[in-house]
């Protein structure tokens, strides 16, 4: 039987560095701009229009929908952890793809819950354009579902053409008995 750390060890290194990095940025906006603020380069001020590092928080889901439903993604995230903990063990080490999604939405889950946990919101500071704002963990969660998306199509074209290339079964002949 492999030991907890033989089965854990890939999504929590993933994991972790997620966290830690979307906690670090968080931390640097709160502790450098006010809420509400904007910050960018003056070489980049022509980004203006187009991206922008503000200061904004969010009780809702990712990309700021369903405001106020924090006690409600709380809960939700605390699932999610249980579940992708739970699940990921069984997954196959050849399911790259899988893997990788499930580490990448595990660390962005937690690094939300923690905000929500110690600060009581989650702290949003990437503005591209008219998107909704967002962090680290969002990204690392969407990210992580594109991961999966791509990797279900591969898997299904790498089947698809396994069995093109594979000739059919021989029926057995059928014999007359006279």
């Amino acid at each position: 039987m492999k030991t907890l750390f033989q089965r854990y060890w890939q999504i929590l290194l993933i994991a972790v560095v997620i966290i830690a990095l979307d906690q670090w940025t968080k931390n640097l906006v709160r502790a450098n701009l006010p809420l509400g603020g904007t910050w960018l380069p003056e070489s980049l001020a022509w980004l203006s229009p187009y991206a922008r590092i503000v200061h904004w928080y969010n009780t809702g889901a990712a990309f700021g929908i369903f405001q106020q439903g924090g006690m409600v993604f709380t809960v939700l995230a605390f699932l999610v952890i249980g579940l992708i903990l739970y699940y990921y063990p069984h997954v196959e080490q050849a399911d790259w793809s899988l893997r990788l999604a499930m580490s990448m939405q595990l660390g962005g889950a937690a690094g939300n819950l923690i905000d929500r946990l110690t600060i009581g919101h989650v702290t949003d500071f990437i503005s591209v354009g008219t998107f909704p704002v967002f962090n680290l963990a969002d990204a690392s969660i969407t990210v992580g579902a594109a991961v999966l998306f791509l990797g279900v199509w591969l898997t299904e074209r790498a089947e698809k053409r396994r069995k093109q290339e594979t000739p059919p079964a021989e029926k057995p002949s059928e014999t007359s008995s006279d």
